[in-house]
């Protein structure tokens, strides 16, 4: 199992820099950005500081979305990138949320992803794309094409992440959940001939290790709070006997959610989060507890686990897992 981190960029960015290379010295394969442009900072000037201050780190959005970028200058950024970074680059991307909903707009479509990603692939490889009745390429994209990771949590994303993606991005760290939504990439994969076993899938959440439960919990709290903005998507596009109970039954308490207050350690919109939902959804508790849920992640599946960086003491987190949790995944 390979490990990544993913910041939030409302840090100072001389900081953001010191901890992807902490990261990096410690073992952890992959440096991702939060892309959310108007609540915190952008992330690809963020991503090519980090390209320059590491050597072996790859790095990407977690995730970027179809909509908030024309095809074009998505693809031609990290086409840039890739040069930049001598072929680290790695794109992750989903429908959109917070960098959506805080324009007041709704995700896009799937459709609209798996369009993306074709031009995304043809344009960083070279290769001419009819956009929108003219013949575009980028002759200068020489760096190869980065890997695609798509997130998503409903059954139709996932089937359409197993059709096109290079990896998968599942945003909790609860073994059967995940196990629920492979099924559905697995799906896809087959349906499109391709091998499932090729594709790479990362579970993505925060951790806290304590031996006190009760501030572990406090810490991570908000994070299911995030996953319940899709929940409440998921239940308005599908049956009830379509989405399994322990994904769906822990927003029926759930209030209104602030994205001005998005990935909060103490926020409000986290109120309703049950112990129950923290524990299953984050790892939380002493090292030996953080271990014991990273076995039963790789049981199922998961490839890559990566630490949402942002509950505090970011830097205590990094010495902690370099030292006591990777060692024991080294190749």
């Amino acid at each position: 199992m390979d490990f990544g981190i993913t910041i939030k960029p409302d840090m100072s960015i001389e900081r953001i820099v010191n901890l992807a290379k902490q990261a990096e010295a410690g073992g952890f394969k992959y440096g991702w950005v939060f892309d959310s442009h108007v609540i915190w900072m952008d992330p690809f000037p963020l991503l090519t500081l980090m390209a320059a201050n590491t050597r072996t780190m790859r790095l990407g959005t977690c995730v970027t979305n179809p909509a908030v970028r024309d095809v074009t200058v998505a693809s031609s950024l990290f086409a840039t990138l890739n040069l930049a970074s001598h072929g680290r680059m790695q794109l992750g991307i989903g429908r959109g949320d917070s960098s959506r909903r805080v324009l007041g707009k709704k995700p896009t479509t799937i459709e609209n992803l798996e369009e993306f990603v074709k031009v995304f692939r043809a344009l960083n490889s070279g290769d001419a794309v009819d956009y929108e009745g003219t013949d575009t390429r980028f002759p200068w994209a020489t760096a190869g094409v980065p890997r695609v990771w798509v997130a998503g949590y409903g059954p139709k994303v996932l089937r359409a992440a197993g059709r096109i993606a290079d990896g998968i991005i599942l945003q909790f760290a609860d073994p059967d959940l995940i196990a629920w939504c492979l099924g559905f990439v697995r799906e896809g994969a087959q349906a499109a001939d391709r091998d499932f076993k090729k594709i790479e899938i990362m579970s993505a959440a925060p951790v806290w290790i304590s031996d006190d439960l009760k501030v572990a919990r406090d810490r991570v709290r908000w994070f299911p709070a995030l996953v319940s903005n899709h929940v409440v998507d998921l239940i308005a596009k599908y049956k009830a006997e379509e989405l399994p109970a322990a994904l769906v039954s822990y927003v029926s308490n759930r209030g209104g959610y602030d994205y001005l207050h998005h990935c909060e350690v103490g926020s409000d919109n986290a109120d309703f989060v049950t112990d129950e939902i923290t524990d299953r959804f984050c790892l939380v508790g002493p090292v030996e507890a953080h271990r014991k849920k990273l076995e039963a992640l790789r049981a199922v599946g998961v490839t890559q686990f990566n630490i949402y960086l942002m509950c505090g003491d970011e830097e205590k987190t990094l010495d902690i897992y370099s030292r006591d949790v990777l060692p024991a995944y080294a190749k």
